[in-house]
């Protein structure tokens, strides 16, 4: 799990690796406490909608950098091609998954109202 993430890069995947910390916390805060659901739901929404945005950011620059390369290097192999485009899409991933746990918590946080 860390070497994929070390791959997709850090700037992107670090940062959605915090969130999804963040998010459980927020989910079981809300779970062992009274505070306002609806504070907590609307946060948890924005925050996985941010993350999932931040991921498809992260995915878009990771193929321009692996087409840039590609310029560069003149002929490359299918199987380099196909390992650039891999990492580009592995924040796209680690954010979708992120975003459908952030999704979860809200549904389970409306059904427990």
């Amino acid at each position: 799990m860390l070497d994929r993430i070390q791959e997709g890069g850090p700037v992107f995947m670090w940062p959605i690796v915090i969130v999804f910390i963040v998010l459980v916390a927020l989910f079981v805060r809300q779970l062992v406490s009274t505070a306002d659901k609806q504070k907590t739901i609307t946060l948890l929404s924005n925050i996985s909608i941010f993350i999932l945005s931040w991921g498809a950011l992260g995915t878009v620059i990771g193929l321009i950098e692996a087409f840039d390369s590609i310029e560069g290097a003149g002929d490359v192999s299918k199987g380099m091609m196909a390992g650039g485009i891999k990492l580009a899409f592995l924040t796209t991933v680690f954010s979708l998954v992120t975003f459908i746990f952030g999704r979860l918590f809200i549904v389970v946080l409306n059904l427990k109202k």
